[in-house]
C-alpha cells in the first residue's frame, strides 16, 4: 500500500448535499478504516499525541484498528475522550493530531479523525460498554451547562467516583453541539447517542433549569454538593455597531443556527426560522460560525448567500475544511469589504453598505447574519457575590486548584474562561479542571475543611 496515499471518505454528491440537512461526509466502513489505520508508522514518538489536546493514545487505537479490534480501539479512546463520536466529526484536526502527522510532511496524514469517528460509531453500533468507573467516593460536583466543557468534566469525575449532576438552560443537552453546530456536519442523534453514553456513568441531567433564576449556586452548596463548575460557554453574541443594527432583517448567527436547529428537531414551525426561501444573504464575519450559518442559510432555501469580511482569505478564523466545504456549497465570498452601515427602508433592511479599496457601495440583502464573536452572560455572576471576571466578562480562574474561581469551591473551564474557542480545546480545559475540583474535594474530605478554609 502507498502509504502517502489516503484512502478517500465517502460524502454526498456536491450538487444535492446544499439542499439537505443530511451529513455531507458518510465516513469509512470497515474495510476502509482498517486500510486508512494500516498507513499509520507506529512512531516511536508520535508527534499526532502531542498535537491532541486531550491527549489519545493516537498510534494505540489506531493499532487496534489495523487489527480490526474495533472494541479494544474505543475502549483506549475513552480513556481519554468522552466525545469521541463529536470530535471526530467537528475537531480541526489539520491544525492539531493530522498536522503533526509526519506522513503529511510528504503526502496526507492518516486521517485519525475520521479513524475515531468510525471506532466511537461502531462502538455505539455493537453496544460497547465504556461505563468502567472507580468506586463511589460519596461526594458530590454540580455542573453549570451541558456543552464540550460541562460534558467532559461530568463524564470525567463520573469515572472517578464523583456523583454528578448537570444544570441545562436549554430542553435538551449539548449546548453548542445540539443548537450551534448544524446538523450536516454533526447529526444530532450523535450528539445524544454521547450524552446518553454519560448518562449510563451516573450523571443526572436537569434541563430547563436556569442557574441564577431556577437556583443559585449557594442554593446548590447548601444542598450538599462539594464543588460546581460552570461551563457555560459564551451565550451572548457581539453585534456590529454600525447605523441601522436596529433594522428587521439583521439577524445574529448563533440565533439563526438555534432556531434551525429547533426547526430540524420539529420544535418550531418553519415561519420562525428568519431566513426565507428565496432570499439573498449576507453573512459578516469568517469564522467557523460564519461558515455553518453561510451553508445553513443554503439549505433553509436562501437564493444566494455571500460571506462579507474586513481581512483577507489569509486572516479568516474559519478552518480551511470548513471554508472548502463553504465554497463546495457554492457559498460566495467578498475579502477586505468592511461593512459600514445596514440601509433600510420602513424599518426593514434592504442592503449593507460596504468600503472596499476606498470605494463605497451597497450591496442588495433580504438578511444579514453577524458572525463576529460571543461574550459570557452575566445571570451566574450576577446571582452569586465572590465570583470575579476581567474587563470582557470572562470568568477570572486560579493554577492551584487548577480552574477555581475566586469563589472556594466553585471552578469554571472552556469558553466561559477563555475566547470562545474550539470544542476539543473546550474538552482540553475541562480535563485539567477535573483535577483542580478532585484536589479540592479531597483535600476538604481528608483534612476536614471547611469550604471557605480552602486557601491559594
Amino acid at each position: 500500500m502507498d502509504r502517502f496515499k489516503r484512502i478517500p471518505v465517502r460524502e454526498q454528491e456536491p450538487n444535492v448535499r446544499a439542499t439537505n440537512f443530511e451529513e455531507v461526509c458518510l465516513g469509512y466502513n470497515e474495510e476502509e478504516a482498517v486500510a486508512e489505520a494500516s498507513r499509520c508508522l507506529n512512531c516511536p514518538k508520535p508527534r499526532c499525541v502531542g498535537g491532541c489536546p486531550v491527549g489519545i493514545n493516537i498510534p494505540g487505537f489506531i493499532a487496534k484498528v489495523k487489527e480490526r479490534d474495533f472494541e479494544g480501539a474505543a475502549k483506549e479512546i475513552a480513556k481519554y475522550s468522552a466525545l469521541p463520536a463529536v470530535c471526530g466529526r467537528v475537531c480541526p484536526q489539520e491544525n492539531q493530531c493530522e498536522g503533526q502527522c509526519v506522513l503529511g510532511v510528504k503526502g496526507e496524514a492518516v486521517a485519525i479523525g475520521k479513524l475515531e469517528r468510525f471506532v466511537a460509531d461502531w462502538a455505539r453500533e455493537h453496544k460497547v460498554d465504556l461505563s468502567q468507573k472507580d468506586a463511589p467516593k460519596g461526594k458530590k460536583v454540580a455542573i453549570i451547562g451541558a456543552g464540550p466543557a460541562g460534558l467532559t468534566c461530568a463524564g470525567d469525575l463520573a469515572k472517578k467516583g464523583y456523583e454528578v449532576k448537570i444544570f441545562e438552560a436549554l430542553h435538551k443537552a449539548g449546548g453548542v453541539l445540539e443548537y450551534g453546530i448544524p446538523e450536516f456536519r454533526l447529526p444530532k442523534e450523535v450528539v445524544r447517542r454521547e450524552t446518553k453514553r454519560i448518562s449510563e456513568l451516573g450523571v443526572s441531567f436537569i434541563c430547563n433549569s436556569i442557574v441564577g433564576r431556577d437556583i443559585t449556586i449557594d442554593q446548590m452548596f447548601e444542598s450538599g454538593f462539594d464543588a460546581v463548575f460552570i461551563g457555560t460557554g459564551t451565550a451572548i453574541s457581539k453585534e456590529l455597531n454600525i447605523p441601522g443594527k436596529e433594522l428587521t432583517g439583521v439577524i445574529q448567527s448563533h440565533y439563526f443556527l438555534r432556531m434551525v436547529a429547533l426547526y430540524n428537531s420539529k420544535s418550531l414551525e418553519r415561519k420562525e426560522v428568519p431566513v426565507d426561501e428565496g432570499d439573498t444573504v449576507l453573512v459578516i464575519g469568517a469564522g467557523n460560525v460564519a461558515m455553518d450559518a453561510a451553508r445553513t442559510a443554503l439549505r433553509m432555501g436562501a437564493k444566494s448567500v455571500t460571506v462579507v469580511y474586513r481581512r483577507g482569505q489569509e486572516n479568516m478564523s474559519a478552518e480551511k475544511a470548513e471554508y472548502e466545504s463553504a465554497v463546495a456549497d457554492n457559498v460566495k465570498f467578498m475579502w477586505e469589504t468592511s461593512p459600514v452601515e445596514y440601509v433600510g427602508r420602513d424599518g426593514r433592511l434592504e442592503g449593507l453598505k460596504v468600503m472596499n479599496n476606498d470605494n463605497e457601495f451597497i450591496i442588495p440583502a433580504d438578511k444579514v447574519l453577524v458572525a463576529i464573536g460571543s461574550k459570557p452572560a452575566k445571570r451566574i455572576i450576577s446571582t452569586t457575590k465572590g465570583i470575579e471576571v476581567n474587563d470582557n466578562g470572562y470568568l477570572i480562574t486560579k493554577e492551584k486548584p487548577y480552574g477555581m474561581t475566586t469563589l472556594n469551591g466553585v471552578f469554571a473551564g472552556g469558553d466561559v474562561v477563555h475566547q470562545p474557542a474550539t470544542v476539543v480545546l473546550a474538552m482540553k480545559e475541562a480535563k485539567k479542571v477535573v483535577a483542580g475540583i478532585a484536589s479540592y474535594v479531597d483535600a476538604v474530605k481528608l483534612l476536614g475543611y471547611k469550604r471557605e478554609d480552602i486557601q491559594n
